[in-house]
């Protein structure tokens, strides 16, 4: 039965929740913002395909921002009510720490269901779409971004020249390029046409060139080639504008990441044991209930490390769940690249982080729970035990300076 206390507690962690929720959302994203203002202003990227880069952006950030909004939201909610010592009054009044397990529990389930439905149908449909969205913002910057008349260096390794470029735009006249991809063998290429060709099955675009030569030198300026050609293609190499990954590289298969629940298993169902690429779909197929699962584990900890905070402000809570979301994906990170290389199981390195923080959460929880509260700053004595004896080593040795 959810009782006024327990509203009075969930109401409590809901309104940090939804704060710390926009706030960290807001900090992952403003990573994205220079990216995305140098599309819009310098690339000629509308303002509706940035829209739609942020929305598709969104569910990966929330999949990370979830579970630490909800562990900060704990803390800050507990740690405010043992600070004002509502916590001691309702323990006067016969509620049991298990009681507080009813609305920290239900936020933390409401939490592992938003988390879920991100993991398992958000972040992979925005990742697989921000790669499609990027790919089709690469061919409009190919084309919008050549101008004639003006060096172009907008693609790796590079510099791109037309002389004219007619009205309609399909195709470029007087084409000189500067091929530097290979040090080794600097290549110049002239030709008199060129037309851009997108293939959105392999996510490639070329650059096709027609009636030209090309002249190479080698390092030592020992030989020189001249090649002439009726048609000569050159794939594009664009910038990583959003991504992270070359949108110009042949993309036919979906990435882990872009994978539903059902294609991950099928996948791995498919590829021999001890295939690196079958690990990897193990673990990612492996943190889509991990993840969400930690909404959970956080929700355990929380209290806990929560009541504890007797005469601490709202910044000790925000510190302490810092601390813990960093041990957490420390501890994921060690474990996925374990998995990845083979030392463990896949398996055992995605949920790692889970067993291992649940554990301590369970044992902190019923420790708490029988007024034997675990103190999370033990570890102050022994900084000011090792402080007091270096200060006295410090005055040794200045003794026996002085004596001599």
């Amino acid at each position: 039965m959810f009782t006024i206390i327990n509203r009075y507690i969930f109401r409590e962690i809901l309104f940090p929740f939804f704060m710390c929720l926009f706030i960290f959302t807001f900090v992952l994203l403003m990573g994205k913002i220079l990216q995305l203002m140098d599309l819009m202003i310098n690339k000629g990227v509308s303002i509706i395909d940035i829209t739609k880069l942020i929305l598709y952006l969104l569910p990966t950030f929330l999949l990370i921002t979830i579970p630490i909004s909800l562990l900060i939201s704990i803390l800050i909610a507990l740690g405010r009510l043992s600070a004002d010592s509502e916590i001691i009054i309702m323990k006067s009044s016969g509620i049991s720490l298990y009681q507080m397990l009813l609305p920290i529990g239900t936020a933390s389930l409401c939490a592992l269901i938003l988390t879920a439905v991100m993991g398992v149908m958000g972040a992979p449909h925005g990742n697989y779409a921000t790669r499609n969205l990027v790919f089709d913002i690469a061919k409009k910057k190919a084309s919008v971004g050549i101008k004639e008349k003006v060096f172009n260096d907008d693609f790796y390794g590079l510099v791109l020249y037309a002389e004219k470029i007619p009205v309609h735009g399909d195709f470029m006249e007087g084409v000189f390029i500067s091929d530097n991809r290979l040090i080794k063998e600097p290549t110049t290429i002239i030709a008199q046409k060129g037309y851009l060709v997108s293939n959105p099955e392999s996510m490639t675009i070329t650059l096709r060139l027609k009636n030209g030569s090309t002249h190479t030198v080698d390092s030592s300026f020992k030989s020189y080639k001249i090649m002439d050609f009726s048609s000569y293609d050159i794939n594009l190499d664009l910038s990583e504008p959003i991504s992270g990954t070359k949108t110009a590289v042949a993309m036919t298969d979906k990435k882990s990441k872009e994978m539903s629940f059902l294609e991950l298993a099928q996948g791995a169902r498919n590829l021999q044991s001890g295939d690196p690429i079958r690990r990897q779909l193990i673990i990612e197929l492996n943190k889509k209930v991990t993840i969400p699962l930690s909404c959970i584990i956080f929700g355990i900890l929380g209290i806990p490390l929560g009541i504890g905070q007797v005469r601490s402000g709202k910044s000790r809570g925000f510190t302490i769940g810092l601390l813990v979301i960093t041990i957490y994906y420390v501890l994921q990170l060690s474990g996925e690249a374990l998995g990845e290389t083979g030392n463990v199981a896949p398996a055992l390195g995605a949920w790692a982080p889970d067993v291992i923080l649940g554990m301590v959460g369970i044992y902190m929880l019923l420790m708490a729970a029988r007024e034997r509260p675990l103190r999370i700053d033990f570890v102050t004595p022994i900084i000011n035990r090792i402080g007091m004896l270096a200060n006295r080593g410090k005055i040794g040795t200045g003794q026996k300076r002085h004596r001599k």
